[in-house]
């Protein structure tokens, strides 16, 4: 688990074919590895990989092929938001976030407002159901709360220090973002899904 605060911004080194799918070099960028072993979790622009190996300044993953089908932003030079795994002792700065990456959603708008910035997201529609104003999103591996929903559209306000601490800053009308849903509301969808003693699978 993760909480969708990004504690350095890294970069995709080095991309090798793998069996099945790609291995990855990591630059860690500013992210303390003191404590991080093999075996451990890493979210990757919101994508929860695992470390197969390590230095003081980088890390492996391994990316199966069905993960890079539904991902984005993996190219070798590539600019990555990272995040080590919570700890239960840890502060739950953003919400409660997964690593698994829902869909891939389109950039429509990303202008000045002030000193912050628009972000207005276009993700498929049959996610729509899942944002609410004032709901928590996942956008490349950042906790974000929604402003304004519009069907599938939703808006996002970015202060600066966001921008400035993670890959949000690089955005652009039609870029794609790794989008992971609020899981209250995917959980508060299937309590409202039970009939009686029966669960309704959708």
């Amino acid at each position: 688990m993760f909480t969708g605060i990004v504690a350095a911004i890294g970069c995709i080194n080095q991309v090798d074919a793998a069996p099945g799918g790609v291995h990855l070099r990591i630059g860690t960028g500013g992210l303390e590895m003191s404590d991080v072993i093999v075996g451990d979790s890493i979210a990757v622009n919101g994508v929860c990989l695992t470390v197969v190996s390590l230095t003081e300044s980088s890390f492996d993953v391994v990316v199966s092929q069905a993960s890079l089908d539904a991902i984005t932003g993996f190219t070798q030079g590539a600019a990555v938001n990272l995040e080590k795994a919570l700890r239960l002792a840890d502060r739950l700065g953003g919400h409660l976030v997964s690593g698994h990456v829902d869909a891939v959603a389109e950039v429509l708008e990303f202008r000045a407002v002030g000193e912050s910035m628009l972000l207005r997201i276009r993700a498929p529609q049959d996610l729509a159901r899942y944002f609410s104003r004032k709901g928590s999103v996942t956008v490349q591996g950042v906790s974000l709360t929604v402003n304004a929903v519009e069907g599938a559209d939703f808006e996002i306000n970015l202060i600066p220090h966001t921008i400035k601490a993670t890959t949000l800053q690089y955005l652009h009308p039609g870029a794609t973002v790794n989008i992971e849903v609020d899981q209250i509301a995917r959980y508060v969808e299937r309590m409202l899904a039970v009939s009686g003693d029966t669960l309704k699978y959708t």
